[in-house]
């Protein structure tokens, strides 16, 4: 059953939105050790249901007349039914996230960079993230324990439990 961490449902689930979103997007977060055990598990289940479902693509040869009246074919890669649902389902479950410019980078570098980029952490999920999961997996034969968690210590105040929650 999982810990109510002082807060209403509705709370305690747009808490768990936001560090996951978070988590996802740097790699790792400072929080409570309570609220990083509770993430550990809510992380997790994203992360495999992107690793499971990451490869189911479907490419499709369209072809076209140009102005000319050429017949040109282009290929068009789509999500899979199981990839479609799967992208969902994780965008249910993490915030929008915005990315934001760098410190010396031009406009039009900018729009270059994030054009076609709806949902940045959706698709760090299933580029960068999920591809490396499946390949530990079948390195190491192990599916799960995505994420670590270091105890800090106290934290001057309120003297609450502190750790690093990280993706591995």
């Amino acid at each position: 059953m999982p810990r109510k961490l002082g807060m209403t449902a509705t709370q305690r689930q747009s808490m768990l939105k936001n560090q996951a979103t978070k988590l996802l997007w740097y790699g790792r977060i400072e929080t409570t050790e309570t609220r990083a055990k509770e993430l550990r598990s809510y992380v997790e289940k994203v992360i495999t249901l992107a690793v499971n479902s990451y490869e189911d693509t479907i490419e499709q040869v369209v072809t076209t007349k140009d102005e000319k009246g050429k017949e040109v074919s282009k290929t068009i890669i789509k999500d899979g039914v199981k990839k479609l649902n799967a992208r969902r389902r994780i965008m249910s479950k993490l915030h929008t996230f915005r990315v934001t410019k760098e410190a010396k980078e031009s406009k039009a570098a900018f729009r270059e960079r994030t054009k076609g980029i709806n949902h940045p952490v959706i698709e760090k999920l299933f580029n960068e993230i999920a591809p490396k999961y499946d390949e530990r997996r079948e390195q190491l034969g192990q599916g799960g324990g995505y994420t670590r968690i270091y105890s800090l210590g106290e934290r001057r105040g309120d003297a609450a439990q502190m750790a690093i929650i990280e993706l591995i």
